[in-house]
């Protein structure tokens, strides 16, 4: 069982994320709240010694990626792009739910877009680089919402379909790490700003 632990940052807030809607492969900027918050992760990361940072290539993520600028520099992976939701980019839950009741993007098919195991085999390619590239020490890794919720899921074991279970709030860190034989959640939707301290391994 390898001892790193991977920091996990959604983007900071932007237009569409603001108004709740889809944001797969639309590719739009940070609001100014979303650039504070950016800043505001750095404060949050003070005090951890980063052997790898990875980023989406999407320009709300490399923003803030670069707002919060990583010591160890940052990485491009293209692996770690929101989920692609078809015909359903740009709409609300709400609005989708007025042609189809109870629509979710968990329980539905993504009509021209990807299913929920196909964005969780991209999360289990990332986490099999990051396990190659960082056996040991802290990693930290910047995309979007359902992805890496996807990604905290299948970090645990858990089907693609359980990252249903950790909703991320813009701009928040999370922490996966392992105990004894375990990979588990160590923080889950920290604020940016509050020092996140490195808990102990034990």
């Amino acid at each position: 069982m390898s001892s790193a632990q991977l920091l996990v940052i959604r983007h900071g807030q932007t237009e569409w994320s603001r108004m709740g809607k889809h944001t797969g492969r639309t590719d739009i900027p940070l609001t100014d709240v979303g650039r504070d918050e950016a800043r505001a992760a750095s404060r949050t990361l003070a005090g951890w010694n980063l052997e790898r940072a990875y980023s989406s290539p999407l320009i709300r993520a490399r923003e803030t990626a670069e707002l919060v600028r990583p010591a160890c520099g940052l990485e491009i992976d293209d692996r770690l792009v929101e989920w692609d939701y078809g015909v359903y980019e740009g709409e609300t839950t709400p609005e989708s739910r007025e042609r189809i009741p109870d629509w979710s993007v968990w329980t539905h098919e993504i009509i021209d877009g990807e299913s929920v195991d196909e964005v969780g085999a991209r999360a289990d390619a990332f986490i099999e680089r990051f396990d190659a590239e960082v056996p040991d020490g802290n990693g930290v890794v910047f995309a979007h919402g359902h992805f890496l919720a996807i990604l905290i899921a299948r970090w645990c074991g858990l089907p693609a379909v359980e990252g249903r279970r950790f909703a991320l709030a813009t701009a928040t860190v999370s922490l996966l790490g392992s105990h004894r034989e375990d990979r588990v959640i160590r923080a889950l939707n920290h604020r940016c700003g509050d020092a996140l301290d490195p808990p102990s391994r034990t």
